[in-house]
């Protein structure tokens, strides 16, 4: 079913983790994202008006043991509420945790938010993988990819029998037995709301080609963004579905100039960094001296600390533009964007940026 969020509807930009405070990017800095619902709320409308495509919350329920990384985390069916009857374009996702919610009420409470929205909601569907998380709500973490995938399948199958089935259906399954007499309304606008799945192991891709509008994923280059799409794209037909779009995250740091792009990095990902923060993330991730060499986390930590290990985007707005181009070019479908302060940047990111990625024909002018 195509939809204004599909991989065949053009280049989309969004806004990364506005939900959570310091947004991606693990630094000490004053001025790093507050995360608040006021900031939240004003941000959507700023977005919503320079036509920013979609709004993308992380799934959080503690923080990380001593950071202040994500020590703030509006949850987020409720935060995209709020923000579907505030704005009028942008399409807002919710991030559930299948292990978390019961199927039956993630279904109603999608749908709700699709109705609020008049058909802009998205769910973005996460599997599970923070221990810590798992034990806060006195639940233990599936030992393999395999496992939590197996059980989000499940969910996801239910979801969408309680948005398409006519009448009551019992369902008995590995992970959901004894469900009885299951039916839903209202349904989402349109059937079934766009998915996003982030993922990295195979399970999770396969779980993403099977399900999945689009899959998340880390594009380190945008040069070797084609060899991605081409491998998703291949796997979706081999599941004779239709194209699944391929999203990747950036950081942004866009300046008149170059030095000063550069100094602003340096200053907030450098000098203030949240380094002990940085290896916990890392290390709560699975990015350990276990698992990876000492040289390959030395090339991910300033990632990190700039925008969680995303893309970056740090220059003036010609260079931005051309490095979004090089993306697109490359097949991948769209852009989920982090900043320092998001608020603060948005402005000049969607006033110089935006019309050079109209000019070169990647995006269609918006009426602002």
């Amino acid at each position: 079913m195509a939809h204004a969020m599909s991989a065949e509807s053009g280049f989309k930009l969004g806004l990364f983790a506005p939900n959570a405070s310091s947004g991606l990017a693990i630094t000490t800095v004053p001025e790093r994202w507050s995360g608040s619902w006021d900031d939240n709320l004003r941000l959507a409308r700023l977005a919503d008006r320079t036509g920013i495509d979609f709004l993308l919350p992380v799934g959080r329920w503690i923080g990380w043991p001593g950071t202040t990384f994500h020590d703030s985390v509006l949850e987020t069916i409720t935060w995209a509420a709020g923000l579907l009857a505030a704005t009028e374009r942008v399409r807002v996702f919710a991030t559930v945790h299948s292990a978390l919610l019961p199927p039956v009420v993630a279904a109603k409470q999608l749908a709700t938010l699709d109705r609020i929205g008049g058909g802009r909601a998205g769910l973005n569907i996460v599997a599970g993988w923070y221990q810590a998380e798992y034990e806060a709500f006195g639940l233990d973490l599936p030992g393999s990819p395999e496992q939590r995938y197996a059980h989000a399948q499940e969910w996801w199958d239910v979801v969408r029998r309680l948005w398409s089935e006519d009448e009551p259906f019992d369902h008995d399954g590995e992970f959901f037995p004894g469900l009885r007499g299951l039916g839903t309304s209202p349904r989402p606008a349109a059937g079934r709301l766009p998915v996003i799945n982030a993922a990295v192991s195979p399970a999770g891709r396969a779980f993403a080609t099977r399900n999945a509008d689009f899959l998340l994923t880390a594009t380190f280059d945008p040069r070797r963004g084609r060899a991605l799409v081409d491998s998703v794209e291949e796997a979706a037909a081999r599941a004779g579905r239709p194209r699944i779009g391929v999203l990747s995250n950036a950081y942004v740091v866009c300046r008149p100039t170059r030095a000063e792009a550069e100094e602003y990095l340096r200053y907030y990902a450098e000098e203030n960094a949240d380094w002990a923060g940085v290896d916990t993330v890392m290390s709560g991730q699975g990015i350990s001296p276990q698992s990876f060499s000492q040289a390959q986390i030395d090339l991910f930590r300033p990632r990190f600390a700039a925008g969680h290990g995303g893309f970056p985007l740090v220059g003036t707005p010609d260079e931005i533009a051309d490095s979004i181009v090089s993306f697109a070019e490359a097949g991948v479908s769209g852009l989920a964007l982090s900043f320092v302060d998001y608020l603060g940047e948005l402005e000049y990111f969607s006033a110089e940026v935006l019309p050079r990625l109209e000019k070169a024909g990647v995006r269609r002018a918006v009426r602002r």
